[in-house]
């Protein structure tokens, strides 16, 4: 009996003990739960943008130019990624992702043992969960209380989402490497392409970035990235994802990098849109995406072009510098090097320089002289001229007597071409220039008609194509669209119509001596064998600057070169170093396969182009 009371006592006194241990440890835990959750982040930063200064710019067809600050992808939802890209994401970083709440034991006891095997920490026993809830709620310091309040904090995403929503979640923030957060900017950044065209090998390597992304980062070290791809394609393989000859068919695959970082030959042309930046959207917070009008194919040529004829000529020639800028027929940038060599100066000479277009700013003399009912077989006599102690003198300093416009212009007569100034009317000129699309100040001197005023490449080759798309002023841009990740459009260009400034007939007779200028005149270096173009050459006082401004119906291309402190070059003309550049970069630049389609699916106004077709012939006389 005494037994028996003895061991109902002790268990009354253990049960009692129990309760009071548990009720405590129940509160203990209780306060200790409150104590790390005191501080947790507000949850709604899940749906809240990065307060950086990340700016993302697109090409015309979507592909990547380069970035300025961190780069961050658009959102991708899953139903969007390939499916290899999930299952090699699944079988490197969490096979029990869609087994467990959160947080997995067996992944930890599995890491434990595999760390004190070799060690070292070898593996990690994270979650995907768990690095959703670090990536997008929690700094990176490691201690207890952040580690804590990152269990928690997945298990409010798994009560919260769905694991498809959470794996979403994940590899939309996730860093990836090279400034890219979000696996559609890992897409862009490595492959040039979009999340939905990732081949396995390629989604392979960028599950493998997700251990370090800066140590197996193909631009750090591409042999250790490919070691890396190696083994999520194992991972793959052992996870029942992918049998071996799959996997060996992926490793034989060449992986094609696309643009990492920002291409030198594109820089001139980032630092023109951020620059303009602010006038669109002002200045938000938050990461932003902006697509352009450039086409990369063009603008590799472009920078190609440039850098070809300084390398080759620049030592013979006295020429450092030279500038190249394409637009398209409705004034969208195609194109744009800004200079040679833009490690060296960043100096935009497409944009920011102002030279003497010397008898490149011809064609809006003989335009104002067409207007007022001249013709291009009308009669001007070619001798001397003089303005008190001024006297335009010829290239050739020879005299041809009578000669019809057409001849005066494609052979660039300095006589002929101020006598038609003062003959329209030094005023209408400057009226025709600024109207066709010069914007800078022009001195009404007798003179101008030889282009002793300055202007910018971007005007003067802005102020062409008007002969080009059935003669529609243009004012040149290189933004389309500016939008956050999250797909909120900030600005949109509309392409409104456009302004008229050239009559038929007087658009039909200068591209008939434009055409000739470039097929028998001073252009002759820069005739194309493939397509119909016009142009025409120009060349400043001392040789101190050499331009070719030309088009096709497609595009309009300017070039220059010259010297920054306007040192004389060693006798280059417009006909001969800028001509022969504008023949490269063209013939380049309207291969079949360089025209964009434009990302928006929006087509761009191409103005009235049964007038580019019926008068592009230039049939004189026609109305």
């Amino acid at each position: 009996m005494t037994t028996k009371k003895h061991k109902s006592s002790l268990l009354r006194r253990v049960t009692y003990w129990s309760l009071v241990c548990g009720l405590w440890g129940t509160i203990g835990l209780a306060g200790l739960l409150a104590w790390y959750a005191f501080d947790l982040p507000d949850t709604d930063a899940l749906n809240q943008t990065r307060a950086t200064s990340g700016t993302t710019l697109l090409a015309v067809d979507g592909q990547l130019i380069g970035s300025r600050g961190n780069t961050v992808g658009a959102t991708i939802r899953i139903n969007e990624m390939p499916r290899h890209l999930v299952q090699a994401v699944i079988a490197t970083e969490d096979r029990r992702f869609y087994e467990h709440a959160g947080i997995d034991p067996y992944g930890l006891v599995r890491a434990m043992g595999a760390n004190l095997w070799a060690g070292r920490v070898v593996q990690g026993g994270s979650t995907i969960t768990q690095q959703a809830a670090k990536n997008i709620f929690l700094t990176p310091e490691r201690n207890l209380r952040r580690k804590m309040q990152e269990l928690m904090l997945a298990f409010w995403l798994e009560h919260k989402f769905t694991k498809n929503e959470i794996l979403e979640l994940y590899l939309n923030r996730v860093y990836l490497g090279s400034g890219a957060y979000g696996i559609s900017a890992a897409a862009q950044k490595y492959f040039g392409k979009k999340v939905s065209r990732l081949s396995l090998p390629e989604s392979a390597m960028l599950a493998g970035l997700l251990k370090a992304p800066s140590r197996y980062s193909p631009v750090n070290d591409p042999k250790l990235a490919r070691r890396r791809q190696e083994q999520v394609l194992a991972n793959m393989v052992e996870a029942g994802f992918l049998s071996p000859s799959g996997q060996t068919a992926a490793l034989a695959q060449p992986l094609g990098f696309g643009s990492i970082g920002n291409s030198q030959d594109s820089q001139y042309f980032i630092d023109w849109v951020l620059d303009q930046l602010p006038d669109y959207i002002g200045r938000p917070d938050g990461d932003l995406i902006v697509v352009t009008s450039l086409d990369l194919r063009m603008q590799a040529a472009a920078g190609q072009a440039i850098s070809a004829a300084i390398e080759r000529d620049g030592q013979r020639l006295a020429v450092r510098q030279g500038a190249l800028l394409a637009l398209a027929s409705d004034g969208g940038v195609r194109a744009m090097a800004g200079g040679h060599a833009y490690g060296k100066s960043q100096f935009n000479r497409a944009t920011q320089a102002k030279r003497q277009p010397g008898s490149a700013f011809k064609p809006f003399v003989y335009l104002a002289a067409l207007e007022q009912g001249l013709h291009p077989d009308s009669v001007m006599r070619d001798s001397p001229i003089v303005f008190g102690k001024w006297s335009p003198k010829n290239f050739n300093k020879q005299y041809r007597g009578e000669v019809t416009l057409r001849q005066g212009l494609a052979e660039s007569i300095n006589t002929v071409a101020v006598k038609l100034s003062e003959t329209a009317g030094r005023n209408r000129v400057i009226e025709t220039a600024h109207r066709m699309g010069i914007v800078s100040e022009l001195t009404p001197t007798p003179s101008v008609a030889l282009g002793v005023s300055e202007v910018s490449l971007l005007e003067l080759t802005a102020a062409y194509t008007p002969f080009a798309n059935g003669g529609y002023a243009v004012t040149p841009y290189g933004i389309l669209e500016v939008r956050t990740p999250q797909g909120r459009v900030l600005y949109q260009r509309n392409h409104n119509a456009q302004r008229h400034v050239i009559g038929a007939r007087a658009y039909g007779q200068m591209n008939d001596m434009l055409s000739n200028a470039l097929n028998n005149g001073t252009g002759k270096a820069a005739r194309l064998t493939r397509f119909q173009a016009a142009g025409k050459t120009g060349t400043s006082q001392g040789y101190r600057d050499a331009w070719f401004i030309g088009y096709s119906r497609e595009l309009t291309a300017g070039v220059w070169f010259g010297n920054d402190d306007g040192a004389a070059m060693k006798a280059v003309t417009g006909g001969g170093l800028p001509a022969r550049t504008w023949k490269s970069f063209m013939d380049q630049a309207l291969a079949p396969e360089s025209t964009p389609a434009v990302l928006s699916g929006k087509r761009v106004v191409q103005p009235v182009q049964d007038l580019v077709s019926r008068f592009w012939r230039a049939l004189q006389g026609a109305d």
